[in-house]
């Protein structure tokens, strides 16, 4: 055995032994490394009661076996315990403890088992994945209780562990289902940075995102980072938005965690926790009660274990008294000591042994929360239900009937068999198994963290998740009510959004996670009725949105109907045509005697009549709700109707014909007899009926709901069924009358008497003409347009044929009857005629247990080899595959063999040997020092990689003394693969030996604080990833599928690439990782996952032979023409760069080192020549398979021949020879240079300036690794090519690529061609570079760029809406709703559009809002960003303008306001200009008759004031139409104010005067003096001054403007805005208050005498204005737009009208038409006039 035994904290003898591996310190002392002595061992303090607690239940569950009569009977169990620290080193160390036993001295063989069957532990999951690697090549079973993490469930890598606890992959998928159950989408989380924090959290984030749960923040926790980093992470938490905190964290991170939200008082959050600390006892307490009440989380069911307490209590030194763990357990636990009096005076006051632990409680002797624990006794229990099996034990029925049958070879392999098909019940009732994966059933209990009203904090279970329930039925609650954080007991929300009201749609926010998104209204037609709603529903056909876009209602159906306006005059046309043409045809009856209705044909006029009245009377089948028989009906009766009308007038036109043919000599034409009429009328007509009765019976029209021309409503229309039959039944009638107006036409000649003819073609012109005309009307009116203009035409032409036809002759007939005679028939006027819109592992330390240096192992033959003054090491994959080798545990295994020669490893150690016999040979580098070199194999194998660095390091010399003999190297250059390189770096990283890197890209390796002795030549997959993804973005492909190495390598690459990718706003449709060691099924599994996919890009992050492998399988199954995107692990490899390959990858692009000429290297490898000297046969190989001979010729065999020593390189083609790609040989190559110049910085440094302790240099005669170090960090040089080299402070050098793209030349050569360039120094957005004039050939060869995309670009007036459960990049397009836009505008248009936008702002005609709008467009247009497409959200647009009908531009709204060329204007305008002209006439009038009694008597200066104030009030009407302006809002207002004002007054003077004069009559009254015309003059003036003052201080103050009204979405209604309502409601106050004293008072003397009743039409008056305004106050309020104005000018003018009729048309009426009353003596009289 190697190095010192590690002996057993606890231990018991027994038959059948079980380890323990468990965490009984928490804290682990280094002692200081002085590199020349034995380090002294690490040392563990701090004992932990919890985990002491999982031992002595571990040893309780041993007893009650031995003690058991039914469960291996007469076998006895022992066990040994050990201390893994919570360090994977100690793990490792206890495991080999646990297989090798104490034993120092060996037999000649390794024939000794393993000392122990089973080993039970540990609570690490990082800690236990060591110890698997280690004990698992040997298959010995560890069962954990604790261990959670869900990698450990791969039997693949750890076919011998089992677990009693279940896998994280369960709990993460629980926590993420408990988060989405309580509805916080937007969460915070926290992890330990290992394992166990690392796995599990990443389950939970990839469950959480598929449960629509966002992460804003995600934060690490490790015991061995500083406190600053603590620190932070709480700043993380206490700045975030989110109020919810999941902390998948092991015990010991969590108390680093919790120390330091303490220190900065975190209170507030609602904590979710992870199964390892939601049930810590020594954290519930009252110090953390205000961080943790009301924490959530899983923990495995709780639990009793009988008869556990007691023996607890019974631990005890005096058990083992020199057990010196039980000792510092008694210590730790009484705060006492063992120690001797003088060491007592230091630590304490003696232990008596008489303390008892009933009198303590710590989590040593709770047994309260017993889950833990349980699972150590399950563990336990399963290994001894194992044992009894394999030992077959006999049983009959519960008694045992003979001893297990004992056999001294039982291996741990049997026992491992032996525990998958466990299947026991506890006497607790609970089933005990294994699954497939070791993994036990999932169930868990969600314990809730409560205060009790003593104020301690329990757990209290509110709920439970059974995993092997189906999906929905696994969470469920059990009713107790939940804390929440700070004692609240109502729930936190945690949302980054707020959630979307009904009618609005989430939409995500560029950039931002899913859960972050704004709320936007659902379009027009669509709704959501749920809130947070992903998209918008559309509503049915025949069904649209109501105004808050939360439900469909039911379209508007739209037809035309009897009672609309339309429809009512259609009908009345229609109608009254009808009731003209029977008219005409009452005329012709009662005339038909005469001889101009005999001359007209009389039987074809009275049926050419008949089918002119049913012609009006169809257009009635058109109007009203479409049926089927109503559909069926219209058609066919309007195509029969006007056949018979055209029929009748063909008739007649050649009836006319014959008979004029008839009138001249020796005419031979036959007469066209009355018989043969009726025969042509029926046959032309019967045609018609024929079409109409196929058209009917093939495809007859029908009613349809035609909900494509409007949104918001339904138009029921009747189809034609057959365009056809439609066409036919029209064309036919356009025949007829074609050959009517042909035969007119040519017969309009005929003599007078004849011409009837002329008529005829003047009606078949204008039948010809509304029907041409009709169709294009019909075919693009929409709604019920098309059926009025189809109702339309059958009137207009059938009025036409009306009154060309029958007119003329009724004219004579009734108005000229003397020309209706024989005689006078020629004589017809002519003026009758009308036309109609991944693994790490450590160094074991041992102790010297001799005083003799020795090494341990074999020693270790290098490659290649040369002695130096200064010695380089070097570390190469040379053969890429170890022969694994199963060990027999009889002899010993040997070293590990390789296979798989990789010329181009060799290659690297060839170029390192070139670059150091290149410096050797120089004067300037290192003069007078030469270097030497050892290089070995790694395989690559992470084992090999470490013995390779081991090897390095030590001479293997042994010899009396210490170890003081320095490194054999002074850095070392290697390795190729990221993991070989990481498991080197820890090796070397403590001695503080150099390891440069040439091609291990891992961005892990970046970390200063783990690998402080790292450097590299090749840029970091840090920045190649990001390279990639901006690489991806450029040429537009943001579908993609993703495939990495299953190594640090491929994983941290590939998630740093996912991570950039999201940013650039690419989704990744798969991620697989794939390894070289994996099973063909998987390989096959790949294949079938890229076949199915509809991405055509795949990115793979990978290692050259992973994807080799890949590849070989994708041809074989004809998967071809897909864009590959290569990391530099392979887009270069030449090792792949076949045929075969080439025809899956051809087009492929990708990163890769710069190619560089390295001047006479391809030279040095082809010159050079093997050596048979051991450590230094390299090239053996090689040669040998090159040319097919062997150097040693006692091994020659058949036709294998020895080789000549005439070989040469220069006559091969060897891949070993080829530098066409030397981009890694110059990394190789910069490598050993970097090496060599901080040697010269260290050689050449001048004494008293150096960089060590007071300014000291290194001694030249003995250097140290560290030195170097140093010196690397300074180096900053110029290569041979003229390329920079230095190492930034994480020892990577400047990232540089080159993009290159897989292509073939004509002869068949792949080649590896440069097409652009990535240089991360340079600016962000200027480091991505194409290589101008180098074309890039794609996936197929084709010259186009591929296309990967989830789905197509939306069109401009669409936007895109995320699918839900899928990514970003897959979206559904939908139009934007009414008055938004989306659109990309070219860069030329934004200059131009933004100067006009600057124009129409300082004239006034846009808002300074509108003018930012297309500002912003403006620069988006300059900086050519294509602003809308694909536009997640769509633009508003300006409040001037609505989106047109394709939504892809905003269009001008109409303006709208009152004109005087519109139709309502006109007519407003009309009767203002009335009024006014009725009361100038009124005035004149009373001019004229001013000297009678009735206008004295009636006080004409007031009357004449009147009809003034009147006039003007007509007239002020005019300043309400026309556009707003500034001033005619001001003047329209006013002008009405105090017009008005001026008219009350006068009215109010004239009811004084009417009552003063009444008073005036009585006995003694001089009332008259007091209010005679001065009095009346005043009290118009001082009435009229009010309103003036009014006005004056309402335009002053805040007067009335013109405004743009933008509420409506279709048009900008221009109106005069208020300014001050007040000042509105004051001037139309006074008016009304006036009004009612004057119908006050006027109302008082309605019972004067009828010489004095003006008062009686003065309250008239008064009443209608009074009734005019108070009507005027709703319908003001109410009015739309313009209207609002009309309400308030037909207030004006009914108003005006009611008081210029009531007052002034009763006299008027006695002046001008009774003037006999107009006398002083009947105005004087007593009679009563009843004239009015």
């Amino acid at each position: 055995m190697l190095g010192s035994p590690e002996f057993p904290l606890l231990s018991k003898e027994g038959d059948i032994t079980i380890g323990g591996v468990f965490s009984i310190h928490s804290q682990i002392t280094n002692p200081p490394l002085s590199f020349t002595d034995t380090p002294e061992p690490l040392k563990c303090s701090r004992i932990n009661f919890r985990e002491f607690r999982f031992v002595q239940t571990m040893i309780f569950a041993i007893e009650e076996i031995n003690n058991s009569s039914s469960l291996l009977p007469n076998i006895s169990i022992g066990y040994k315990v050990f201390d893994s620290c919570g360090s994977t080193l100690f793990s490792m160390r206890a495991a080999m403890a646990l297989m090798n036993g104490q034993e120092k001295t060996l037999r000649k063989t390794c024939s000794g088992q393993s000392s122990v069957h089973a080993i039970i532990g540990t609570s690490e999951s990082s800690s236990t994945i060591v110890m698997l690697r280690t004990s698992g090549i040997f298959k010995i079973p560890v069962i954990s209780h604790f261990a959670t993490c869900a990698c450990l469930s791969n039997r693949r890598e750890y076919s011998s562990f089992f677990r009693t606890i279940p896998s994280d992959y369960y709990q993460s998928r629980a926590l993420a289902k408990l988060v989405k159950h309580f509805g916080w989408t937007w969460v915070g989380t926290v992890r330990s940075d290992n394992d166990y924090g690392n796995n599990g959290m990443a389950t939970f984030i990839k469950v959480a995102g598929q449960e629509g749960v966002c992460i804003e923040y995600s934060e690490v926790i490790s015991r061995i980072y500083p406190r600053e980093h603590a620190a932070k992470v709480v700043r993380v938490i206490r700045n975030s938005s989110t109020r919810v905190l999941v902390a998948f964290l092991a015990q010991r991170e969590m108390d680093i965690l919790l120390e330091e939200a303490l220190n900065q008082n975190l209170t507030g959050l609602q904590w979710v926790g992870s199964e390892s600390w939601i049930t810590a006892g020594h954290l519930a307490t009252k110090r953390h009660a205000a961080i943790l009440t009301g924490t959530l989380g899983f923990t495995i069911r709780k639990s009793k274990i009988p008869g556990l307490r007691e023996f607890l209590l019974q631990v005890s030194p005096s058990q083992n008294p020199h057990n010196n763990l039980l000792r510092e357990f008694w210590e730790a636990t009484f705060g006492c000591s063992f120690q001797t009096r003088l060491q007592r005076q230091t630590q304490g006051r003696p232990c008596s042994g008489s303390e008892r632990l009933e009198d303590i409680n710590n989590p040593f002797t709770d047994v309260s929360e017993l889950r833990i624990s349980k699972n150590v006794y399950k563990a336990v229990y399963a290994v001894a239900h194992a044992m009894h099996n394999i030992l077959k034990c006999k049983h009959n029925g519960e008694r045992v009937t003979q001893s297990c049958i004992w056999r001294n070879n039982l291996e741990p392999e049997q026992v491992l068999k032996h525990l998958q098909g466990v299947n026991f019940t506890l006497q607790s009732g609970e089933r005990v198994y294994f699954d497939e994966n070791g993994d036990p059933a999932a169930i868990y209990e969600l314990v809730n963290w409560q205060r009790n009203q003593a104020g301690e904090t329990t757990f209290v279970t509110v709920g439970s998740y059974d995993a092997s329930l189906p999906n929905g039925k696994q969470f469920t609650m059990n009713g107790i009510d939940i804390t929440w954080a700070a004692e609240s007991l109502k729930r936190p929300q945690s949302v980054c959004s707020e959630s979307c009201l009904l009618g609005f749609r989430q939409a995500v926010i560029k950039g931002k996670p899913v859960c972050c998104f704004s709320c936007i209204a659902c379009a027009a037609g669509e709704i959501s009725n749920s809130s947070d709603s992903p998209e918008c529903s559309q509503c049915s056909l025949e069904y649209w949105s109501n105004e808050d876009h939360s439900q469909c209602v039911p379209k508007v159906v739209e037809f035309l109907s009897f009672e609309e306006t339309m429809g009512a005059l259609l009908t009345s046309f229609s109608l009254f045509g009808a009731s003209l043409t029977l008219m005409v045809s009452c005329v012709f009856f009662r005339f038909r005697d005469t001889a101009l209705v005999k001359a007209s044909n009389p039987e074809l006029s009275f049926l050419l009549l008949f089918s002119l009245t049913l012609c009006f009377l169809c257009s009635l089948t058109f109007i009203g709700r479409p049926s089927k028989w109503s559909c069926m009906l219209r058609h066919t009766t309007f195509g029969i109707t006007f056949a018979l009308c055209m029929s009748c007038i063909l008739a007649k036109t050649i009836v006319v014909v014959i008979a004029f043919k008839a009138t001249k000599p020796q005419n031979t034409v036959p007469q066209c007899s009355a018989p043969l009429q009726r025969t042509s009328v029926l046959s032309w007509t019967s045609l018609q009926v024929i079409v109409c009765a196929l058209w009917l019976m093939l495809a007859p029209p029908f009613p349809h709901k035609n909900t494509a021309h409007g949104t918001e409503k339904i138009i029921l229309e009747c189809d034609v069924g057959s365009p056809v039959g439609f066409w036919a039944v029209l064309g036919y009638i356009g025949l007829l009358a074609m050959l009517c107006f042909t035969l007119a036409f040519l017969a309009r000649k005929l003599p007078d008497n004849f011409n009837e003819a002329k008529f005829i073609t003047f009606s078949m012109l204008i039948f010809c003409a509304v029907w041409i005309t009709f169709i294009p009307a019909y075919v693009s009116s929409p709604g019920k347009f098309t059926v009025a203009v189809e109702v339309f035409a059958i009137l207009a032409s059938s009025f036409g044929l009306l009154f060309c036809i029958f007119a003329p002759k009724c004219y004579i007939i009734l108005l000229k009857p003397e020309r209706n005679t024989k005689k006078h028939m020629p004589k017809i006027p002519k003026a009758m005629l009308l036309i109609a819109d991944l693994l790490l592992l450590s160094l074991l330390s041992v102790r010297g247990g001799r005083p003799v240096c020795q090494t341990y192992g074999t020693k270790e033959l290098s490659q290649f080899f040369k002695d130096g003054d200064i010695s380089i090491g070097g570390i190469f994959s040379f053969h890429q595959n170890p022969v694994i080798v199963n060990p027999v545990l009889q002899v010993n295994p040997g070293t590990i063999q390789c296979e798989g020669l990789d010329p181009g490893e060799l290659q690297y150690a060839y170029t390192m040997m070139f670059a150091i016999e290149e410096i050797n040979n120089s004067s300037e580098l290192l003069p007078g020092l030469t270097l030497g070199y050892r290089i070995l194999d790694s395989c690559p194998s992470i084992p090999l990689s470490i013995r390779a660095s081991l090897n390095l390091m030590n001479r293997y010399e042994e010899g009396e003394g210490s170890c003081n003999k320095p490194s054999t190297v002074q850095a070392v250059i290697g390795e190729t693969t990221s993991t070989s390189t990481i498991g080197i770096a820890r090796t070397m990283g403590p001695f503080h030996i150099p390891v440069i890197s040439h091609s291990a890209t891992c961005a892990c390796l970046s970390n200063r604080r783990e690998y402080p002795s790292f450097f590299r030549t090749i840029p970091s997959d840090l920045y190649q990833s990001r390279a990639l993804a901006k690489l991806v973005k450029h040429f537009g492909w943001t579908w993609v599928g993703a495939i990495r190495t299953n190594s640090d390598y491929g994983n941290g690459g590939m998630g740093t690439f996912l991570k950039a990718a999201e940013k650039e706003g690419v989704c990744v449709e798969y991620s697989v990782a794939i390894y070289r060691t994996d099973p063909r099924k998987w390989f096959l599994e790949v294949v079938d996952i890229i076949k199915k996919s509809t991405s055509k890009v795949i990115v793979a992050f990978a290692d050259g032979t992973d994807l080799d492998i890949l590849i070989k399988e994708l041809y074989v199954q004809n998967v071809t023409g897909l864009q590959w995107v290569g990391s530099e692990g392979w887009i270069t490899y030449r090792y792949i760069a076949s045929p075969i390959n080439y025809a899956v990858v051809k087009g492929a692009v990708g990163f890769a080192a710069l190619n560089a000429h390295i001047p006479e290297l391809q030279e040095f490898l082809a010159n050079s020549r093997p050596s048979t000297r051991p450590g230094d046969q390299g090239l053996v190989e090689l040669w040998e398979t090159v040319f097919g001979c062997t150097l040693t010729p006692q091994a020659a065999q058949g036709s294998v021949t020895a080789c000549t020593g005439e070989e040469s390189l220069w006559d091969t083609d060897s891949r070993f020879t080829d530098v066409s790609d030397a981009s890694l040989l110059n990394n190789v190559y910069k490598a050993t240079y970097a090496v060599a110049h901080a040697l010269h910085l260290m050689v050449t440094c001048q004494d008293g300036q150096g960089p060590f302790e007071n300014n000291t240099c290194a001694d030249r005669e003995n250097l140290q690794p560290w030195q170097v170090l140093h010196y690397l960090t300074q180096v900053n040089f110029t290569t041979k090519v003229g390329e920079n080299v230095f190492f930034d402070e994480m020892g990577d050098p400047a990232a540089r690529y080159a993009l290159v793209n897989w292509q073939m030349d004509e002869i068949g050569h792949i080649l590896f061609k440069t097409i652009g360039y990535f240089d991360a120094l340079q600016p962000e957005g200027q480091q991505f570079q194409m290589k101008p004039g180098v074309e890039a050939i794609w996936a197929g060869e084709k010259l186009e760029v591929p296309k990967s995309i989830c789905s197509e670009s939306c069109l401009p007036g669409t936007r895109r809406a995320v699918v839900k459960s899928k990514p970003v990049c897959c979206f559904d397009c939908i139009v934007c709703a009414d008055g938004e836009f989306s659109n990309s505008t070219s860069e030329s248009a934004g200059l131009p559009a933004f100067t006009l936008a600057i124009i129409m702002f300082l004239l006034g005609k846009i808002t300074a809002r509108t003018l930012l709008f297309y500002l912003r467009m403006c620069v988006l247009y300059r900086l050519k960003v294509s602003m809308l497409s694909d536009a997640v959200k769509c633009e508003t647009c300006p409040p001037e303008y609505k989106s047109n009908e394709e939504r892809n531009t905003c269009d001008m709204k109409a303006i709208e306001f009152l004109t005087f060329r519109e139709l309502m204007g006109l007519l407003l305008v009309t009767f203002s200009v009335f009024g006014a002209c009725l009361a100038m006439t009124t005035a004149l009038i009373f001019f004229h008759y001013r000297q009678t009694p009735i206008v004295r008597a009636n006080n004409s200066e007031l009357s004449f004031l009147l009809l003034f104030s009147l006039t003007l009030c007509f007239l002020c009407s005019l300043t309400f139409i026309g556009r707003p302006s500034e001033w005619s809002c001001m003047l329209r207002h006013t002008a009405f104010g105090i017009t008005f004002v001026l008219c009350i007054s006068c009215v109010l003077g004239k009811t004084i005067v009417v009552v003063m004069a009444f008073r005036a009559t009585l006995p003694g009254s001089n009332v008259m003096k007091w209010f005679g015309p001065a009095q009346q003059r005043l009290s118009v003036l001082a009435f009229t001054l009010i309103q003036v003052v009014i006005c004056i201080l309402w335009l002053t103050i805040n007067p009335p403007f013109p405004f743009k009204n933008m509420k409506h979405k279709e048009k900008i209604i221009l109106e005069c805005a208020l300014g001050s309502p007040i000042g509105f409601w004051a001037v139309l106050g006074y008016i009304g208050l006036l009004a009612i004293l004057c119908f006050i008072l006027a109302f008082l003397a309605r019972k004067l005498p009828d010489n004095f009743n003006e008062a009686k039409f003065i309250t008239f008056s008064m009443l209608i204005f009074c009734a005019v305004w108070i009507t005027f106050i709703p319908a003001y309020v109410s009015s739309p737009g313009k209207f609002t104005v009309a309400v308030e000018i037909f207030a004006i003018l009914a108003s005006s009208y009611g008081m210029l009729f009531c007052i002034f048309l009763p006299k008027c009426y006695i002046i001008l038409l009774k003037p006999e009353k107009n006398t002083k003596k009947h105005l004087m009289g007593k009679m009563t006039s009843k004239a009015l």
